[in-house]
């Protein structure tokens, strides 16, 4: 009798072991000490469920359990109204829980879960789990964080990996609260020119920031302004600094990071950077303390940039910006960050070569604004990118609108091919300046889009996909601006448009599959068409909608956040899942230009580890999630 309690307690304990043993294997589990584990497991029980046997359901009350999947395959249906089994919504692997989300909310859930082949799950006590819960904070954190705590772990990884090879931290992610070295050199607005250049002598700065009696800033005098003003030999050197000052300041916050100075000052070919709280100076980023970091070198390559005196000087520069992308890549640096510091570059590219090429063909007939497209557009271009541009121009009075496009195209086309020279490559599609249909005035632009919006035919829905990411990028930017509140303005008072939009973005269907991970073609996933666009297209629609003047996809989430349109929880996971399909896309275009290899966005999803392999469904089922938030605005079936 006492062998045979012996034995079963042994056995009981064998089991608790394997069972946690088969935890450790996956995230978040793996986060607990062997306590915790214990805790966990203490009274879960392991249960059976043929293939098609419903697990747990909505009509089931207040969810009282967790459940986990120890072997098979679960999927999750969301019950839809006359029908007797829902729509796919996910499906859980061996490792992965449910519903959390329910369990937290002390609620039904709102998912059906169903075996879809013979599984067993273990089920976990409320109790047990809250216990858990409330003693681990990593595990608490992915509990209620999902995949934002998993791509963080994945982003550690990177920078861990990166720390060891290059011997140290990677500088990107530094605060500028961290870069502040010693105080703001300030000073009134009546001091004289020539004490402020004692000042900045005596204090061995490049700059002084004017500020009034409670240290706000008002404005800027540099080096570069006192070269100016000798120059012009007027005014004269006891004039105060608020006749000569700039008053065109750029300012972030102290926890800004590194990364966002050096986009900003590349972009606006600044060299000196305010750090601004609460409407007070803090203190003063320079140029300098950014080549301090070492590997931030965007500025530097931005000056080079605009310092180019031919395309082929331009297109010498192109593979720095491939190895700064390579280093932002290696040091575990965000997808859009690394969006946009290829954009804030491919901007200069852009603005340098169209400076370049009018230099060739002398006096441009009229002014003109250079406006960008598509995934240019929305700022989120990689290195495999292609141009999609148009030009607007204002015809002078007494002016032919088609003579002066005639004189314009010639222009237009040798500025698309100077830019295929230094690496952005012609349009298969033809969506370019140099096309005569691109090449519009502001008033045949306005007339381009009421046509879109008025029509809503295939191919003015596909037009509608490029020409609403519209972007300026070069000369006046005013007409272009004027033109976006009126294209706002009329896809949002058109709710015929909106719904064909909304029915047209749901056409992207993420690829999750009923038997295996993923649906793929050739074994080979495609990160834009199947991964991004999904997001790309819904946010597009979401924003069109409300009144959103953002046009990159993360923007357009943190705006709709804001107006309070998407739940901020929801609206967190959308933008990080993006963001981990966005890396990954990154990531496989640096791998293949490394071996020699013509970018694609074709990714096997077996050459994934485990980790990035679970994070990368769980991203597609966030898109299925803000496809049916779509839907479900629209009042449209999926």
């Amino acid at each position: 009798m006492a062998d045979d309690s012996y034995q079963a307690r042994e056995a009981v304990r064998q089991n608790l072991a394997g069972l946690g043993r088969f935890l450790a294997q996956h995230e978040p589990f793996d986060q607990l000490t062997d306590e915790q584990l214990q805790t966990l497991l203490g009274h879960a029980r392991l249960g059976f469920h043929a293939a098609e046997q419903t697990i747990l359901a909505p009509d089931e009350g207040r969810v009282r359990q967790l459940y986990i999947v120890k072997q098979g395959l679960v999927r999750g249906e969301r019950p839809s109204e006359g029908e007797t089994r829902g729509q796919l919504t996910l499906e859980l692997h061996p490792g992965e829980a449910f519903p959390i989300g329910a369990l937290l909310g002390e609620r039904p859930t709102r998912t059906l879960y169903r075996a879809a082949e013979d599984s067993f799950c273990l089920s976990i006590p409320q109790a047990d789990f809250a216990t858990v819960f409330q003693a681990n904070a990593a595990f608490r954190d992915f509990c209620l964080r999902g995949i934002s705590s998993l791509m963080q772990k994945v982003g550690q990884q990177l920078r861990g990996g990166a720390a060891e090879r290059a011997g140290g931290g990677d500088g990107l992610d530094t605060p500028l609260a961290a870069l502040i070295r010693r105080p703001p050199v300030t000073a009134p607005p009546e001091l004289g020119i020539r004490q402020a250049v004692s000042l900045m002598h005596r204090e061995n700065v490049g700059s002084v920031v004017i500020t009034d009696a409670r240290q706000r800033p008002l404005g800027v005098f540099t080096l570069h302004d006192l070269r100016r003003v000798v120059a012009d030999a007027q005014p004269a050197l006891d004039t105060p600094l608020k006749a000569v000052m700039s008053t065109r300041l750029r300012s972030l916050p102290p926890a800004a990071y590194a990364f966002d100075a050096a986009v900003y000052m590349a972009g606006e070919g600044i060299r000196h950077m305010l750090v601004v709280e609460h409407g007070r100076l803090r203190g003063v980023v320079s140029e300098r303390d950014l080549f301090a970091l070492q590997r931030v070198s965007l500025v530097n390559l931005a000056r080079c940039i605009n310092a180019a005196d031919s395309v082929p000087a331009l297109g010498a520069l192109r593979p720095r910006i491939s190895e700064l992308i390579d280093a932002m890549l290696i040091h575990g640096a965000a997808a859009e960050q690394i969006n946009k510091l290829i954009t804030t570059l491919n901007d200069r590219m852009v603005s340098r070569c169209i400076t370049l090429c009018q230099a060739r063909h002398g006096d441009t007939p009229a002014p003109f604004s250079w406006l960008a497209f598509g995934s240019e557009g929305r700022r989120e271009q990689t290195l495999h990118t292609d141009q999609d541009n148009g030009i607007l121009f204002e015809p002078p009075p007494g002016e032919n609108t088609e003579r002066l496009r005639q004189r314009l195209l010639p222009l237009a086309r040798d500025i698309n091919q100077a830019l295929a020279d230094v690496g952005l490559s012609l349009c298969k599609g033809n969506i370019m300046a140099g096309n005569p249909a691109l090449c519009l005035s502001a008033v045949e632009w306005r007339e381009h889009f009421h046509g879109i919006v008025a029509q809503c035919t295939p191919e003015n829905l596909l037009r509608s996909a490029i020409f609403f990411d519209l972007r300026h990028i070069h000369g006046p930017a005013e007409p272009v601006e004027r033109l976006q509140r009126e294209m706002l303005a009329l896809a949002r008072g058109n709710s015929l448009f909106q719904h064909m939009l909304a029915a047209n973005a749901l056409h992207s269907r993420p690829p999750l599959g009923l038997l295996r991970d993923f649906v793929t073609r050739d074994q080979r996933l495609d990160l834009k068409v199947q991964g991004l666009t999904p997001f790309v297209d819904s946010a597009r629609v979401l924003a069109l909608a409300h009144g959103v003047t953002e046009t990159g996809t993360p923007d357009r989430l943190r705006a709709l956040e804001r107006i309070e349109a998407i739940n901020a929880r929801e609206g967190r996971a959308w933008r990080d899942a993006y963001g981990f399909v966005q890396s990954l896309r990154l990531r496989l275009h640096e791998r293949q230009q490394r071996a020699g290899e013509p970018l694609s966005n074709q990714l096997d999803p077996d050459n994934l580890n485990p980790l990035e392999r679970r994070i990368l469904k769980e991203a597609f089922r966030q898109a299925r999630s803000l496809q049916r938030r779509l839907a479900s605005e629209f009042q449209l079936s999926r």
